[in-house]
């Protein structure tokens, strides 16, 4: 088990992450690399000897090995991204880079969303250094730039230029798993991430005819526009379960003792309840415009105007997604990604998640674990152009009224000490065995 120091550790690095302003606000503006170097000296501290890399400069991601015990064994990628969205300073309880620990709770910008995460690992790390504890697998432990943008300067650069750093590993953990989730009939389950919807962030373009505001115009870009993402916020989609979806259903239908029917999957979430939250993103592809973009005068009809969609869409639905995109814009609209990546999918039957849930349990005996596919995306994408089968496994325990999806990307973002503690506990007890 993890020593006393660990659990000091994980808080102070927590905190000395978060006051390390990492903020990404996309098209390059972003500087990783003070964060990247405080990583890199509390892995060298440990006896390891990580290497700093940057596609762009400022921009910079650690990798470092670890040696396991069992040199036929594959590898295993242990990942975190440095950079965090940005915060509004006035719109917090306490400065959103202050990393002050305040009543059993470290505060700032990247406490879940995921300097914790990062810190853990460096506890870690840095727990077995002391005690001479090795993996059973060679362990490849990586910081990443750009997670939350492109990943073009983070792990898509690792994996397309550096790829000889990641050989023989075939599976990760990184974010966004097995915290606490209340369901508010006092049970707390576990959900552990073995798979993502892709990535489809469109670029929306209408053309028509430019002229005056008060003449008629039936070739209006904005209304062109207009049209095209009403139907698109308005489309239903339909119902696509994929196996990491199927196998949620299941486990969460057996522990409420509802019966499994999956013909009619909205009605089976409805009794399911709040636990019907990890899936209920999941088991569609979706579309929603999130940006509009035209005009410079009022009296001015622009003969262009651009729109912003956010889409997503399951593993095995990407040709559905295309397909519905070019119904709902219609002949008058153009689409394009502005950025694309892959849907994932891992097996929730395999050994790894086996010693995932194993861990979890070993420290929250009470609690539940289940499999869910995340709505969004991580890391893992890029990685899995090198064969590289991602989970998401960041152990919290949070108390109840602890809303930690709501605190990603949210106001007053904080983490307790204690599900730090506990986190440090299980990833330790996982990466021993894994």
């Amino acid at each position: 088990m993890a020593d006393e120091r660990a659990l000091d550790e994980v808080v102070t690095f927590t905190s000395d992450l978060i006051r390390i302003d990492t903020t990404n606000r996309g098209g390059g503006d972003c500087r990783e690399r003070p964060a990247a170097e405080y990583a890199a000296a509390r892995l060298a501290e440990a006896g390891l000897e990580p290497v700093l890399l940057e596609r762009t400069p400022g921009r910079t991601n650690v990798v470092a090995r670890l040696e396991g015990t069992d040199p036929s064994a594959d590898a295993l990628l242990v990942h975190g991204h440095l950079d965090v969205v940005p915060a509004e300073a006035a719109d917090w309880s306490v400065h959103p880079f202050s990393g002050e620990v305040r009543d059993g709770v470290v505060w700032g910008r990247g406490a879940v969303d995921m300097k914790n995460m990062d810190a853990m690992i460096l506890a870690v790390v840095r727990s077995w250094a002391r005690a001479g504890v090795r993996p059973r697998r060679d362990m490849v432990i990586a910081f990443t730039a750009d997670e939350e943008a492109s990943a073009e300067d983070g792990s898509g650069f690792l994996a397309d230029r550096h790829a000889h750093l990641f050989e023989g590993c075939t599976e990760g953990i990184s974010e966004s798993g097995a915290f606490t989730f209340h369901d508010g009939d006092g049970r707390q389950l576990y959900p552990i991430a073995a798979g993502e919807r892709g990535t489809a962030w469109l670029k929306l373009t209408a053309r028509g005819r430019a002229g005056h505001g008060s003449k008629v115009n039936r070739e209006n870009a904005v209304t062109r526009l207009a049209a095209a993402i009403t139907r698109i916020g308005e489309h239903e989609w339909p119902l696509r379960l994929t196996p990491t979806v199927r196998a949620a259903l299941g486990e969460l239908a057996a522990l409420y003792g509802i019966e499994t029917d999956l013909s009619d999957v909205d009605a089976l979430l409805d009794k399911l309840g709040t636990a019907g939250k990890l899936v209920e993103a999941t088991v569609r592809n979706s579309a929603n415009p999130t940006m509009l973009d035209a005009g410079y005068k009022l009296n001015v009809i622009p003969g262009e105007a651009v729109a912003h969609v956010d889409g997503r869409y399951l593993s095995g639905a990407e040709d559905e997604f295309r397909a519905t995109m070019d119904r709902l814009t219609g002949p008058d609209v153009d689409w394009e990604f502005a950025h694309h990546e892959v849907a994932l999918q891992a097996p929730v039957d395999s050994p790894t998640f086996a010693r995932m849930r194993a861990a979890v349990e070993e420290f929250a005996p009470e609690g539940h674990v289940v499999p869910y596919c995340m709505s969004g995306g991580t890391d893992a994408k890029q990685f899995s152009r090198l064969g590289i089968t991602g989970y998401g496994f960041a152990p919290l325990k949070l108390p109840e009224g602890f809303d930690y999806q709501a605190l990603f990307h949210g106001v007053d973002e904080r983490v307790p000490v204690e599900a730090l503690h506990f986190g440090v506990h299980v990833l330790d007890r996982f990466l021993r065995t894994a």
